[in-house]
């Protein structure tokens, strides 16, 4: 989505490398994806029920 939309950022880090922030969000497993440090999902979703995760936080 990213690369799509200039109003889109996105992020992907090395828990080992940066285990503050693996830290921070609590990572226990991946992927772990956060939505604007309130949403997060856990695990590999389908890109509809992702999708469906994104429009609940608009």
């Amino acid at each position: 989505m990213a690369i799509e939309n200039e109003n889109i950022k996105a992020d992907m880090v090395e828990a080992i490398e940066f285990p503050h922030l693996a830290q921070k969000y609590r990572v226990m497993g991946v992927p772990k994806t956060v939505i604007n440090d309130k949403k997060e999902i856990v695990g590999a979703l389908p890109e509809e029920e992702f999708l469906e995760e994104i429009k609940k936080m608009l």
